[in-house]
């Protein structure tokens, strides 16, 4: 069996002391960069592992964090993961992913599986009906927790999202300023902070405008591409006749673009459309979709800094933190056109 590389072997080869060759391994600021690349070149060339367990033992830190969202399949989730990962890569941490697909209990078990690894904190999206219980589980264990996407009640935490009530404003402003009166809302639930938020940011511009809200002009429930398309249905149903639809999310409106295509509609021409989140699909759809920037990119990495801070002893107030979404207008919406 090959003899196991050791940092006083790394360090014998360079002729550096053993705990410049220790600080180097762990990006330490006390090593000049330079230096630091030169020490990692070293030891992977002579095929030296960091152990990471047994760092963890003498610092009382893993270096993983646990990320825990809805479903990773949603674009929105991706982007803020990318941001978060930035983040961590910088500070020298990586973190384990999990899907609760709004299942408490599997969130539940992340949460355990995390403790017994050793994890350094949690930063989730909460599934719908996450006890407060489940949160403590984790802070009363020394693994602190950053929410991100979703508020959740009865706590405190520090918590990061895109401000939904006035983003979802913002779009129905633009509707209205178009000439748009009967104007439907596709998706979302009750069930979330930001299903609720959505909901009462388009209910307040209806209001602000003088016109009426009419519970029927809302489709609960979508929030993905198949379920967008196929509420196109009901929307073309409606007694109302809506001349234009604020979706919940860019899938949803992607796929209720699709379903009014079905149907020999134009997205822009004949009903005007609006998503939100701004993914990258939404500039490339076609038409392309009018919606609002919701700052997926600056929840992750504010949220992923947080808890590196609160780790490192110093941390933002607890509490909300939102971030003020834009409105990105592009094809899929303009003036409005009678429906015969």
């Amino acid at each position: 069996m090959a003899q196991k590389i050791k940092l006083s072997t790394i360090a014998e080869s360079l002729g550096l002391s053993t705990a410049t060759i220790s600080l180097a391994l762990r990006d330490s600021p006390l090593v000049a960069a330079d230096t630091r690349e030169r020490i990692k070149e070293q030891a992977r060339a002579m095929g030296y592992i960091y152990n990471r367990r047994a760092a963890s033992l003498r610092t009382s830190r893993s270096g993983i964090i646990g990320v825990v969202v809805h479903d990773i399949m949603n674009p929105f989730y991706g982007e803020i993961l990318k941001a978060i990962e930035g983040e961590l890569d910088r500070r020298s941490h990586t973190f384990i992913l999990s899907n609760h697909y709004d299942s408490v209990e599997k969130q539940r078990s992340f949460i355990e599986m995390l403790l017994q690894l050793g994890g350094d904190g949690v930063i989730m999206s909460p599934a719908i009906g996450t006890p407060p219980e489940d949160v403590a589980l984790a802070e009363n264990n020394n693994m602190p927790a950053i929410l991100i996407a979703r508020s959740m009640e009865g706590g405190d935490l520090p918590t990061f999202r895109g401000d939904d009530s006035y983003g979802i404003s913002l779009a129905t402003n633009h509707l209205i300023s178009l000439g748009h009166r009967t104007i439907a809302m596709v998706g979302g639930t009750e069930q979330t902070s930001t299903g609720r938020d959505r909901y009462q940011g388009y209910v307040n511009a209806l209001r602000k405008a003088g016109m009426e809200v009419d519970p029927a002009l809302r489709i609960q429930g979508p929030r993905g591409k198949q379920a967008g398309f196929e509420a196109a249905m009901e929307f073309l149903s409606l007694p109302q006749k809506p001349t234009a639809a604020v979706c919940w999310n860019d899938l949803v409106a992607i796929g209720f673009m699709n379903g009014i295509a079905r149907a020999g509609l134009v997205a822009g021409r004949d009903i005007s459309v609006t998503g939100y989140d701004d993914l990258e699909e939404a500039s490339i759809a076609t038409p392309a979709l009018t919606t609002v920037w919701n700052g997926q990119e600056e929840v992750g990495r504010l949220a992923a800094r947080a808890l590196l801070d609160k780790l490192g002893g110093s941390h933002e107030p607890d509490g909300l933190h939102l971030i003020k979404p834009e409105m990105r207008i592009r094809q899929s919406t303009g003036p409005v056109k009678p429906r015969t």
